[in-house]
């Protein structure tokens, strides 16, 4: 874990991009209509993966300024609530963590989402943002925290022990 505010940094910015990949290869196989097919996401071409790139690379200046503002600070407090370190398993108390993170994210970055790719790009009227928003968040949310819980956050631990190896 982080030591200091360059390693949290770091550490933020690659959990930030592991997440935001995720997603992005998830709304993009949605948006290519692979989860419609016969076989569903199992039809994935690995043009879903390059297109996901390329919105990850602005998304996930989204996903560390949120995380940096509000959402690590309300996912702490929500661990907190509900876990001692002192007392609780620690692994117990990480999943706590992060599931008070991604419910503060989620519908921060379905706002985000909702309103830049339906309303600026696509072009939806900013009245029916709020269903939007909604449906959005309904749509990610579940693949959110199994992404974060089984994928992002195992990445970003084992990727940030392998630039910061303790002596």
């Amino acid at each position: 874990m982080p030591k200091n505010k360059v390693q949290g940094f770091i550490f933020g910015l690659i959990m930030s991009y592991a997440m935001a990949y995720g997603m992005e290869v998830y709304n993009m196989a949605i948006k290519m209509g692979f989860n419609l097919t016969v076989g569903g996401f199992s039809n994935m071409t690995l043009s879903v993966f390059w297109e996901a790139l390329k919105e990850t690379s602005y998304m996930g200046l989204f996903v560390l300024l949120f995380s940096n503002l509000w959402g690590n600070r309300m996912g702490a407090a929500f661990a907190a609530k509900h876990c001692d370190p002192a007392k609780d398993n620690a692994y117990l108390c990480q999943l706590f963590r992060q599931a008070g993170t991604v419910a503060i994210m989620c519908p921060t970055m379905s706002l985000v989402a909702a309103v830049l790719f339906n309303v600026i790009l696509g072009g939806a009227s900013i009245v029916q943002l709020p269903a939007i928003w909604v449906g959005t968040f309904l749509k990610n949310f579940p693949m959110a925290l199994f992404w974060n819980m089984f994928a992002a956050a195992p990445f970003t631990h084992w990727l940030f022990g392998k630039l910061f190896r303790e002596a």
